[in-house]
């Protein structure tokens, strides 16, 4: 009966080592799979998750400010992580539908099981992680995003930092360094009548612009581009092709200009109409404590896609492709900014150093702080539509538009096009008094064609 008993002791022996080491794995499975334990409270994953992180980075704009250069670099830099982080999702678990931005990576899941809220950890991980290198001073806001979104603290373990995320994010930033987005070096004026200059005056003061060396983001014309080949590659010439600001000023072209945003951009402009005031300012967002026009364009995304029902990893591709676009635009827009024969003084300068009025004021009250042609409110506008359109294949699409700038008489208005919103934008700037004509319709002919490019060159859809 010994060897009964001793039988029956290994078999309880062994059956006790299977549930220890079952508990072991569990506990191993929970701390690689799920979200960092203690969980402070159970993760919320409504609204799409690509939607999210874009509103969130919509708050860190508004509290960074600056130049829509560097704050359409971020936005690019944390989309298209993002759209890399999720191809490698869907090449992992699913199948991918597109080309990613860099690389997808062939991950292991480690258990061989797709682990709770992957997707969501896979985009969310990507995105904190990027905004945390560009926001470095708004780590409490965004600390407290993660945790609205998961539920717990970033810092906790999770494999996916290891397997997937940790290279995406490195993948981005290395793609990113020395791309001479750090460039601080001054500008200095043509110092020429018709060339820009400062637009502070005793009457319209701005501090942040009255002088020469505080011109905004002078080299952002030489950035590396995301998908062109050169912030020159659709470089139009000058503003209607003359060759200098002599030739430009004596021109009845250049007087015709003038004219037209004098009576249409003044302050107490008796020819603009209402709506073209509310859209004025529905389309500025030029002051900081606003998203911006790139964050405005992204808010615009995230409604339209909303509307459509768009899944996440259609999110994260649009997201991409929109992002790209407007970094471009930005580097093309600055390139014709600054980097042409012709760096031409805002209508302000125009009307009163011209003579013609001096006590001309645009109904903006202030100006930015760099050269007016082209738009880049215009070339923005135009890549954004040249993207949606052809990303929904049709122009043809109604929508509601949202502002946060703090002087517009209507917080939305509807459109029934990609293109008329885009065109209604790019006019704005002539409305609000600090551009000109050629301004709008050079940048959006510039901002039309990157996107176009753009779309055909990358994350392109397969069989495209």
């Amino acid at each position: 009966m010994l060897w009964i008993r001793t039988r029956r002791r290994r078999a309880a022996n062994l059956r006790a080592r299977a549930v220890s080491l079952a508990a072991v794995a569990a506990t191993a499975l929970g701390a690689l799979t799920l979200a960092p334990q203690p969980a402070a409270a159970a993760p919320n994953y409504s609204g799409d998750p690509v939607q999210y992180w874009n509103n969130v980075l919509n708050g860190a704009i508004r509290t960074a400010g600056g130049a829509p250069g560097p704050l359409s670099r971020a936005a690019a830099m944390m989309n298209t992580a993002i759209y890399d982080a999720e191809s490698s999702y869907q090449l992992r678990w699913h199948t991918m539908t597109s080309d990613p931005y860099l690389k997808a990576i062939n991950y292991s899941a480690g258990w061989g099981v797709e682990g709770p809220g992957e997707e969501e950890r896979v985009i969310g991980r990507t995105a904190y992680n990027i905004l945390l290198k560009l926001f470095p001073d708004q780590t409490t806001y965004l600390d407290n995003k993660f945790k609205e979104r998961f539920g717990t603290d970033p810092t906790g373990f999770d494999l996916l930092d290891l397997t997937v995320v940790g290279t995406i994010v490195k993948n981005t930033q290395d793609d990113r360094t020395a791309d001479g987005s750090d460039d601080r070096a001054v500008y200095t004026p043509d110092a020429k009548p018709g060339a820009w200059l400062p637009t502070s005056y005793p009457d319209l003061p701005d501090p942040s612009c009255s002088q020469g060396s505080q011109a905004a983001s002078p080299n952002w014309g030489l950035v590396k581009p995301w998908a062109l080949d050169s912030g020159s590659q659709f470089r139009p010439s000058t503003p209607g092709a003359y060759a200098s600001y002599e030739n430009l000023l004596a021109s009845p072209a250049y007087a015709d200009q003038v004219a037209k945003v004098r009576s249409l951009g003044a302050a107490g402009s008796t020819t603009r109409t209402t709506d073209q005031t509310a859209a004025a300012w529905f389309w500025a967002n030029d002051a900081n404590g606003t998203y911006k026009p790139p964050g405005q364009l992204l808010d615009i995304t995230a409604r339209v896609a909303k509307d459509r029902g768009l899944t996440p990893y259609q999110n994260a591709r649009l997201f991409a492709l929109v992002s790209v676009a407007m970094a471009d635009a930005a580097i093309g827009e600055w390139d014709v900014k600054y980097r042409t024969p012709i760096d031409l003084w805002r209508p302000v300068s125009a009307i009163r150093e011209g003579g013609l009025d001096p006590a001309w004021k645009p109904l903006s009250g202030t100006t930015p702080c760099f050269p007016a042609w082209a738009s880049g409110h215009s070339a923005f506008g135009a890549a954004w539509a040249g993207i949606m359109r052809q990303y929904f294949k049709s122009d043809n699409v109604s929508f509601t538009a949202s502002t946060d700038d703090p002087h517009s008489p209507v917080r939305t208005r509807s459109f029934t096009s990609f293109s008329q919103a885009a065109h209604e934008d790019a006019d704005s700037r002539i409305w609000l008094g600090v551009h000109y004509p050629w301004d709008a319709s050079d940048g959006y002919a510039l901002g039309d064609s990157i996107a176009t490019w753009v779309f055909t060159h990358k994350m392109r859809a397969a069989g495209s």
